[in-house]
């Protein structure tokens, strides 16, 4: 859960945050957070490209740096900022803000908000259009919380074989959070939302030259009016009881529950009802998947243009071991206790099995509270490998619509969907 310490009360945040005459800049909230342990950063970066065949490492290759208000993280690319969390961060259920990985489209981000002028802006095809300071939505609304996964559509893209292009995330382009805010619902009321609209196109103060050609310098995203998770949706003010860095989309987020990052818009400022479809680059031409079982395809079906796209939505099932991570040998006879973490999108985790055999025998885990439908659920269960040798651990979830990883790779052009059952190698030596 998340601790007390680190959760402020909305008349705290208010204090905090000042009246909104104050301005607010990312400069105040640096060094709010140093109580969260580090853990071991490299002395020097791992090779660069761990190309052509899938990425052996949990996390990408590359040096950790640190940028405001943050841990040192992997470092992607610096132009649009791409950081990755570290795997011992994923030891609990919630992702400190501090350890949050970091995505970005275009160059152009901000990194201050002043909050005498910021408004929060819903507009387009609506009765009343409406516009919202940071305290307005804070007071204005009964606040609601909900834990739910962010998860990078790239996440583990450096295990698809061929390779594609992309940012080449290892698994750590995720995290959970308690997420705060307003349902998107009320303030889509409140504006009143006119017949014959079809989507809600969310805008961020993200801008900047997207791929060339295309027309994408700023970066929008739309969902169907019809789309039921509309109502599971929040703008979001608060990440783990505080308010939200930076690089995470401060003063507001978009969250949408079960759905992949790229619909989460950071430092939203407009909500605009559409009465006829988006076909801007970003909802047109990136992050779509093939028609297919798990978006899966061929090299040669993408070249011969056979493969029909549809917009990528939710997150597949996952699970991951996080402890022990290999990074040293465990003496044989000794009872150790293996540590992960398991979600979905569809619904909540009802089961993690762990295999030391090459899935010819799967057992049963100890699954950790439940936060919810699209949190991080922990599981634990004590292994004993009594003799020497190497062990290859494998762990798959089952989430409650009965869906299962798979112990099939998946191949798209974009690097998407990822849910391979992971693998690791455990050394195990003699004691002595």
């Amino acid at each position: 859960m998340v601790s007390k310490k680190r959760c402020l009360s909305r008349r705290g945040l208010l204090k905090l945050l000042g009246a909104a005459g104050s301005g607010i800049v990312v400069d105040q909230w640096l060094g709010a957070n140093v109580a969260i342990a580090q853990g071991p950063v490299p002395e020097k970066a791992m090779e660069t490209f761990t190309g052509p065949g899938p990425n052996p490492h949990w996390n990408s290759v590359g040096p950790y740096v640190t940028e405001p208000q943050k841990v040192p993280l992997i470092l992607l690319t610096d132009r649009p900022v791409q950081l990755e969390t570290p795997r011992h961060y994923f030891r609990t259920a919630f992702t400190p803000n501090e350890a949050f990985y970091v995505r970005w489209h275009l160059d152009g981000i901000p990194n201050a908000v002043d909050l005498k002028n910021w408004k929060l802006h819903v507009e387009g095809n609506v009765n009343k259009p409406l516009a919202f300071s940071l305290p307005e939505l804070m007071n204005k609304f009964k606040p609601l919380s909900l834990a739910a996964v962010n998860e990078c559509s790239g996440n583990s893209r450096s295990r698809l074989q061929p390779r594609v292009p992309g940012g080449q995330w290892g698994h750590g382009a995720m995290g959970n959070a308690m997420w705060t805010g307003v349902p998107l619902r009320e303030l889509l009321d409140m504006a009143g939302v006119k017949n014959g609209s079809l989507q809600v196109q969310f805008q961020g103060l993200e801008n900047g030259q997207g791929p060339e050609g295309f027309g994408s310098n700023l970066f929008l995203k739309s969902l169907d009016l019809a789309n039921p998770v509309l109502d599971e949706c929040l703008v979001a003010y608060q990440m783990n009881g505080e308010p939200l860095p930076m690089l995470n989309g401060f003063p507001v987020r978009l969250v949408v529950p079960g759905y992949f990052a790229t619909y989460w818009t950071k430092c939203l400022t407009w909500i605009r009802v559409l009465n006829a479809p988006d076909e801007n680059f970003w909802m047109k031409t990136g992050y779509r998947v093939p028609d297919t079982p798990r978006g899966n395809t061929t090299p040669e079906d993408v070249k011969a243009g056979k493969v029909k796209t549809v917009p990528i939505e939710r997150l597949p099932v996952r699970s991951f071991l996080i402890s022990p991570d290999a990074s040293s040998k465990i003496p044989a006879g000794m009872n150790v206790m293996l540590r992960g973490i398991a979600f979905s999108g569809y619904g909540r985790v009802i089961r993690v099995e762990v295999s030391d055999d090459a899935g010819k025998r799967w057992m049963p885990t100890k699954l950790g509270d439940d936060h919810g439908a699209y949190s991080f659920r922990t599981w634990e269960v004590p292994w004993t490998a009594n003799s020497p040798g190497r062990y290859s651990l494998a762990v798959r979830a089952t989430d409650e619509k009965n869906n299962t990883q798979p112990d099939e790779p998946v191949w798209n052009p974009g690097g998407y969907l990822w849910n391979r059952i992971e693998r690791q190698d455990i050394v195990v030596g003699n004691a002595g």
